[in-house]
């Protein structure tokens, strides 16, 4: 195994925008976009992984905001890191389509090259936030259910992002974000150490 087993804790800083599109990439089998006012609901965010991390590394991904059934969750559509054990061990264990890029993340900027960028202007006081839905992803020919917990502090930001318009974003470039959001540190587990909790969300 070239890579650590599930769960892997992990923690560091990030940024994130909402974005409501019209269409969105091709999603598991029984998972379904949200709609709002016709549009889904997209999540966009570079991550910094740092050291004391199970693995550091950078990372830039979109995910959808989607429902099974009436259980509301995210699937990754488009994912990069710049480790190559972090993209073995996502696309083996979880279904998570993670591909390999140049990323240079900091506290004001992301970057990855040939795929998009962003630069931010935080604004306003931090405020402590939780997350906890489960992830949805295609993993050999079935529908698999991962859970993750994250906490940490977020606060309002103006996020300007650039994508390359032939790159694999580009399907973003029509539309501007709904709202924009700087994480300057949080903790993540990801996965499970229960064997039963993934099996038994396979559909």
């Amino acid at each position: 195994m070239d890579y650590p087993p599930e769960p892997w804790d992990l923690h560091g800083h990030g940024c994130a925008s909402l974005w409501a599109v019209r269409s969105t990439p091709p999603l598991p089998d029984g998972v379904r976009p949200v709609r709002v006012l016709g549009r889904s609901l997209v999540v966009t965010g570079f991550v910094a992984y740092l050291p004391g991390s199970l693995l550091p590394y950078n990372e830039l991904l979109a995910a959808v905001l989607v429902r099974r059934g009436w259980r509301l969750g995210l699937t990754i559509t488009h994912i990069w890191v710049d480790s190559e054990p972090s993209r073995a061990g996502a696309r083996a264990m979880w279904g998570i389509p993670k591909e390999l890029a140049d990323l240079d993340v900091t506290r004001l900027s992301g970057d990855a090259e040939g795929i998009g960028a962003a630069r931010l202007v935080p604004k306003g006081a931090t405020l402590p936030v939780k997350a906890a839905l489960p992830l949805w992803q295609s993993l050999g020919g079935r529908t698999t259910r991962t859970p993750f917990r994250a906490s940490g502090r977020a606060m309002p930001t103006r996020l300007e992002w650039r994508f390359a318009a032939k790159g694999p974003l580009g399907w973003l470039l029509p539309h501007r974000p709904l709202l924009g959001a700087v994480i300057p540190e949080f903790r993540m587990r990801f996965g499970s150490d229960r064997a039963g909790d993934r099996a038994g969300g396979r559909g």
